[in-house]
């Protein structure tokens, strides 16, 4: 393998499981004139290791536009604040001081968030797994290019990784964040994004639209309606990729995020992926992809981590105790698991406020 093509594969890699800083220019925009004297506009620009594409309808394409561009600056500024892989950032600061006084209040937000699904998840969803998920990437390593077989971590290094993981352990106020144990860290890769997507929703809603789209490689936040007046269509993605979507739902005021094994390998065997579980240390076997629609896109991110890493009866039990959440879980022979509020695009009524 040349040079070239090993960091072109390490930096997709690192890209896909956390942030980079926004650089590449926004895509030009798509502008489709509408019948009835609407615009259907669709602008995008790569940041958080994907495309994020903003799709809105109105009367006025300038104002879509304008909307647009100031809701993907603020998706700029809110990744430079919790990207843990750019050292100048407030999470790096948390994660090499192992405090940080005076922290930005969207770091605080997320961490608040952080600690709130640690709890109702029963440790499922915890984001002090960064000492593990590093662990295994300096051990495995075998999606990112070396050349020599991986060895993986020894039962002490594994031990002493399990051992600074504990969502509990991390102080969050106004005032300051604290790990309590030397030697913690925080990956916000589970939150993060869904966090993004409101921001950016909230800037859209500001703007003025109404009936609009966020897609952030799967997560997806929903306003309104699409042009012909039914909910949006989202499709659920094949954890196998061969073409055939699991589902295909709609949303209107609502989010979806989807978590799965396929994207990011530690090995060549595939049997460490980039969702690690703070309960076991290891990588969860028994689910291939966890699709969650929720109010927000970051309890929809944050409760896709943490059914993942569930056993998926556990998960849909989960689910069910969550007001307007629903879910489905594509095991690891392929069955599939639905929680009784999930509905197929098919089974949609006239579109209402709320939650599908």
């Amino acid at each position: 393998m040349d040079p070239s093509t090993r960091i072109a594969r390490k930096m997709a890699a690192l890209s896909a499981m956390g942030f980079q800083r926004v650089e590449s220019p926004a895509i030009p925009p798509e502008l489709i004139p509408l019948g009835d004297g609407r615009y259907k506009v669709t602008c995008g620009q790569p940041s958080m290791g994907t495309l994020v594409s903003i799709t809105g309808l109105h009367q006025s394409s300038g104002l879509i536009q304008e909307a647009a561009g100031l809701a993907f600056r603020e998706m700029v500024r809110v990744v430079n604040l919790l990207n843990r892989y750019d050292p100048s950032s407030a999470l790096s600061y948390l994660n090499t001081e192992g405090v940080i006084d005076g922290p930005p209040p969207e770091l605080t937000a997320v961490m608040w968030q952080s600690r709130y699904f640690n709890q109702a998840s029963q440790g499922a969803f915890d984001a002090t797994v960064q000492p593990l998920v590093d662990l295994f990437r300096r051990s495995l390593g075998g999606s990112y290019g070396q050349d020599s077989a991986p060895v993986g971590p020894t039962e002490a290094e594994l031990l002493e990784a399990v051992s600074l993981v504990d969502g509990r352990n991390v102080g969050v106020g106004e005032k300051k964040i604290r790990l309590q144990t030397p030697g913690m860290g925080v990956t916000l890769d589970g939150i993060a994004k869904g966090y993004v997507v409101d921001r950016i929703a909230q800037v859209l809603t500001q703007q003025g639209l109404q009936d609009f789209l966020i897609d952030a490689g799967g997560d997806i936040r929903t306003s309104g309606v699409r042009e012909d007046g039914q909910p949006w269509r989202v499709g659920v993605q094949d954890p196998q990729k061969q073409g055939d979507l699991p589902d295909v739902i709609g949303l209107t005021n609502a989010s979806v995020a989807t978590s799965g094994s396929y994207e990011i390998y530690f090995d060549r065997e595939r049997t460490h992926h980039h969702i690690v579980s703070a309960l076991t240390g290891g990588s969860p076997r028994t689910s291939q992809s966890v699709s969650v629609v929720a109010p927000t896109t970051l309890a929809a991110d944050a409760l896709a981590t943490s059914v993942f890493v569930m056993e998926p009866g556990r998960g849909v039990s989960f689910i069910e105790s969550l007001p307007q959440c629903a879910c489905l879980i594509v095991d690891e022979q392929g069955r599939q698991w639905r929680s009784s509020g999930w509905r197929s695009a098919t089974d949609l009524p006239t579109p209402k406020a709320g939650i599908p």
